[in-house]
């Protein structure tokens, strides 16, 4: 685990590391490997419990969001089925699938860039947390550093396009 949290960073000299970052680290990874760009990280107290990127080509998954693969590394990182008090950060609005997988979790915060008109399911299409049959809906923030995870989208596309 990567504790950011302890101590001000101030007094130490050294930059804290933003989760949000971490998780356009993994972004850029995954584009570097040909998948979309996307990134997740999961934090609880602090301490970063687990970092993905996409990988459903890589692994021939097509459940390999980075949502899921951060959720099931924070599980097995603790031991738990629920992420109870832990927070997910995303570099892009998670669809229907990622959503149910955080509701499932007990994600407590999730916070995303860029919406997805297309395939977000949060603030768009089934607007997922919003259903009567969720039993969990997490607090949500979105379009943090929109701009930059729609650049980085955008980009990725039009290289695989020309």
């Amino acid at each position: 685990m990567r504790d950011f949290a302890r101590g001000d960073p101030s007094a130490s000299g050294a930059p804290r590391p933003d989760p949000l970052g971490l998780a356009f680290d993994a972004a850029r990874e995954a584009a570097a490997r040909g998948e979309v760009p996307v990134g997740a990280v999961v934090v609880r107290d602090g301490a970063v419990l687990a970092v993905a990127g996409n990988r459903p080509r890589a692994d021939r998954d097509p459940t390999a969001h980075a949502e899921i693969l951060a959720i099931r590394a924070a599980c097995a990182a603790l031991a738990d089925e629920r992420l109870t008090g832990c927070d997910l950060y995303v570099t892009l609005e998670p669809c229907a699938m990622c959503a149910g997988a955080i509701s499932f979790a007990r994600i407590r915060r999730l916070y995303f860039a860029a919406g997805d008109p297309k395939g977000g399911a949060v603030e768009h299409g089934p607007r997922f947390f919003n259903q009567p049959t969720c039993h969990h809906a997490p607090e949500v923030y979105g379009g943090l550093r929109e701009s930059e995870a729609a650049a980085l989208l955008r980009d990725f596309f039009r290289d695989r396009r020309s």
